[in-house]
């Protein structure tokens, strides 16, 4: 099992969100938050200079099994991509057991639902 984290623009969350559904990923969990990037650059709109150093972005997370790893990635990449500085991170790490509460079950058995697995 792998958590497959994500920070993305807050502009392409519907976007990724559609993505993964496509993908079969059901179920994700996604805070909002604020980062600090490596660009450094004023924007004018209206004659306002906004600093755009502060970027809004949304943090996706997703526990999946081995399998899965690599479709979750490409929707997610697929979906996020601008091609413009700050389209974002995915980070993976492995994730040792997993339980679902209501019935106990564990490992990859606590992440899907029987007779829905792929």
């Amino acid at each position: 099992m792998k958590k497959i984290q994500a920070i993305i623009r807050k502009t392409k969350f519907e976007e990724v969100k559609d993505a993964l559904n496509e993908a079969g990923i059901e179920f994700f969990s996604f805070w909002e938050t604020r980062g600090v990037g490596q660009s450094r650059e004023e924007r004018v709109y209206r004659g306002v200079v906004y600093d755009t150093s502060t970027i809004e972005r949304i943090i996706l997370s997703i526990i999946v099994r081995d399998k899965n790893v690599e479709k979750t990635v490409l929707a997610i990449m697929k979906a996020a991509r601008t091609g413009e500085i700050g389209d974002g991170k995915i980070f993976i790490s492995n994730i040792e057991e997993s339980y679902r509460i209501r019935t106990g079950e564990f490992g990859d058995e606590a992440l899907y639902i029987k007779g829905k697995e792929e």
